[in-house]
């Protein structure tokens, strides 16, 4: 895989966080995916991602991530979230 600040510098809307506090930790399986969604202390925004297979909690869990910002519209409203390319136990 790129380096993480190559990754980054090829792609100007992605965040890299480190050291974030999972305080929530949902997945739910559809089809052939696992939907997987955390919150962060102190962040009001969800965290999305997916994998193909069920993965330990991460609730209480320090993670670094790679995401960017994105919206999807459920029942008419705009909801905000942000879609996680790479998660990782720090």
């Amino acid at each position: 895989m790129k380096s993480i600040k190559k990754f980054l510098a090829e792609n100007d809307k992605l965040v890299h966080s480190t050291m974030q506090k999972i305080t929530s930790h949902v997945q739910r399986r559809k089809g052939e995916w696992v939907f997987n969604t955390v919150l962060i202390e102190g962040q009001e925004v969800p965290f999305k991602y997916k994998r193909q297979k069920t993965y330990k909690s991460l609730q209480g869990a320090h993670v670094d991530m790679i995401y960017y910002p994105e919206t999807e519209t459920i029942a008419g409203m705009d909801f905000e979230f942000m879609k996680v390319v790479k998660i990782n136990i720090s």
